[in-house]
């Protein structure tokens, strides 16, 4: 039964819809109209951001319309980075802090980006990603997890939180109830998840369980398929997962809101209009819209389709008048929190710090640099046997045939690799840094160089390969990244690298530039580097068949060049030196820049830190 005016009807939609819109200083005159007829919330996306002062002033003129009024941003740092889409992230994303282990360390960062967002006006974070990414050719998540297992991608989802919500901004756990173990971008597609309950439960839960531990304020739900919950519905739309699961089960009573509810996981069978009354209706309380469709005319259509299924039974007014209770009192919470947080210790180092712990340097050894030259012309084995959960024995970045070495992707220590992973205590027994970069000195160079050497490439002399004695010459194997990933973002090693050494040369391929032009490679990438040094950059190798040819083609003719892996890292390493950034931000290209050219990148002093930890 309707007991409510359409007024109210209108003003409680309108109350759980966060729109994106288009503009970096004027609030367009529809958003003004809708905030002041009861708008919960708006969402920024790159295309709002110029700077963060810029930032601060377009929040305040969307809080002159309403104080209370939501403003949220989905800055993961790392790969998605909203903040600084245009310039690259100074922070590094998850899967480099799973990669160094260090709560205290994930929480300094996290706290650094909420400083940043509260300053800015922001008082909500799409972030982070507690998903266990247990499938490593996972096309949507991959390095925005803090990696493949259980144990670590809870223990730092609960420290970003942390340190996130004490600078004042409220952080968003995602994307429930887990988005690791699957194989489709839900932007194109409707993924699945095959496990049974108490898979799930055992490997994808534990880290949300650990977000509501730690005072998480939302819940992003995750457009996929979980059979073993709800066989019909996405977990968007199920109040199997969302009011049972999540609500019952696990005791959560925060805000929950969408992903992108314009993705075709969702819109495919359902339309955008459809899908959010879906939503609402299945324990959702706030939309998140406008990643892709961010006209007035959509809010209309949301609201609209709101307001009719009300009308005609499909949405019980209670429900919508339940979630725009949660919606404002969240925004009163957030507004509370906010008002009591102070934008001390911006403009920080620590992302820096961070991306130089997380790089790691691994020597192709004798016996792999033999067993290769014995099967010339193969393609170069990449990947990674599969992990479920912290139970898992075997790792995702070791040696075929061996153990996995330490980090987020395989088991163990960090400091402890084996199959020659040059981490924080292999590297150098100088090292009087504190655990979490910052005060002590060591031979960093030495140790890059007593790491990186050519002994076992057959017909190299054995000596050190960093720092770096000739030119570079920088070949980029770009893929086409998923939405997420603001398209403009730079990334890469090759303009950090001429930021130390102007003599630099470079070049970037796509597979588009490759396919069917054999001649490329030789043209573009290895005559150029005749005489220099070739240093190969790829991003998730293990997943684009065509990079893996490429960088095949150009290891059998410099086999001494040295490969940067910036995506989740392969199984074998390759090239004469293999490094892995574990994330292809800025600052991943900076650290890696620094160890290659053995010079410091201002402000902080490269001697300062732990050498390659």
């Amino acid at each position: 039964m309707v007991s409510s005016s359409p007024p109210r009807l209108a003003r409680l939609a309108n109350s759980v819809l966060q729109p994106g819109f288009v503009g970096t200083t004027e609030v367009p005159d529809w958003l003004r109209r809708r905030i002041a007829a009861g708008l919960g919330g708006v969402v920024l996306f790159g295309r709002n951001i110029v700077d963060p002062e810029q930032v601060a002033g377009l929040t305040a003129a969307l809080r002159a319309e309403n104080p209370d009024l939501i403003v949220a941003i989905d800055e993961e740092a790392g790969d998605v980075t909203r903040m600084e889409a245009w310039t690259g992230a100074s922070r590094p994303g998850n899967l480099a802090l799973g990669a160094v282990d260090d709560i205290d360390l994930t929480e300094r960062v996290a706290r650094d980006i909420g400083r940043e967002l509260h300053a800015a006006g922001v008082s909500l974070n799409y972030a982070p990603s507690a998903d266990v990414n247990s499938n490593p050719l996972n096309p949507v998540i991959g390095v925005r997890s803090f990696g493949a297992r259980t144990d670590i991608v809870s223990r730092h989802t609960a420290a970003w939180i942390r340190g996130l919500q004490s600078a004042g901004v409220a952080a968003c756990a995602k994307h429930f109830p887990g988005h690791g173990d699957t194989s489709v971008d839900p932007h194109f597609g409707l993924p699945r998840v095959t496990g049974g309950a108490e898979e799930i439960a055992r490997t994808a839960l534990p880290p949300f369980i650990a977000a509501m531990e730690s005072g998480v304020r939302a819940v992003m739900t995750a457009h996929l398929l979980v059979p073993a919950y709800d066989p019909a519905l996405p977990a968007t739309l199920s109040p199997r997962i969302l009011n049972d699961l999540l609500r019952g089960e696990l005791g959560f009573d925060g805000m929950v809101v969408t992903d992108g509810i314009e993705m075709g996981a969702v819109t495919d069978r359902y339309g955008i209009d459809g899908a959010t009354v879906r939503a609402v209706a299945g324990g959702v309380d706030a939309v998140c819209v406008g990643g892709e469709r961010a006209e007035e005319s959509t809010v209309d259509l949301l609201t609209g389709a709101l307001v009719r299924a009300v009308r005609d039974g499909t949405l019980p007014e209670d429900r919508l008048t339940e979630a725009s209770t949660r919606v404002r009192s969240f925004a009163t919470w957030s507004g509370a929190r906010s008002r009591a947080a102070t934008a001390t210790g911006l403009r920080s180092d620590i992302g820096l710090i961070a991306a130089r712990r997380a790089v790691r340097v691994r020597p192709r050894r004798e016996e792999e640099a033999t067993a290769r030259a014995d099967s010339a012309g193969a393609l170069p084995t990449i990947g990674f046997p599969r992990t479920t959960g912290a139970t898992d024995t075997a790792g995702t970045a070791g040696t075929a045939g061996t153990a996995g070495t330490a980090g987020p992707s395989g088991t163990g220590n960090t400091a402890s690799a084996p199959g020659g992973l040059v981490t924080a205590s292999t590297a150098s027994t100088a090292s009087t840094g504190d655990a979490a970069g910052g005060t002590g000195s060591t031979d960093w160079a030495g140790a890059a160089a007593n790491a990186g050497t050519a002994g076992g490439v057959p017909g190299t002399p054995a000596e050190p390969l960093l720092p770096l004695t000739v030119a570079p010459h920088v070949v980029e194997l770009s893929p086409v990244m998923n939405p997420a990933v603001d398209g403009g973002t730079p990334w890469g090693v090759a303009d950090p690298l001429r930021a130390l050494r102007p003599d630099t040369t470079s070049v970037r391929l796509t597979e588009l530039e490759l396919d069917g032009f054999d001649d490329v490679l030789d043209r573009a990438a290895l005559t150029p580097a005749d005489g220099r040094a070739l240093v190969v950059v790829v991003r998730d190798a293990a997943r684009h068949r065509w990079m893996t040819e490429a960088l095949a083609r150009l290891l059998r003719t410099r086999p001494d060049a040295l490969v940067v892996e910036m995506g989740v890292p392969t199984g074998v390493p390759l090239g004469a030196v293999h490094l892995i950034t574990h994330g292809a931000t800025r600052v991943s290209g900076i650290a890696v820049a620094e160890l290659l050219t053995g010079r410091s990148y201002a402000p902080t002093p490269r001697a300062d830190l732990s050498p390659l930890a």
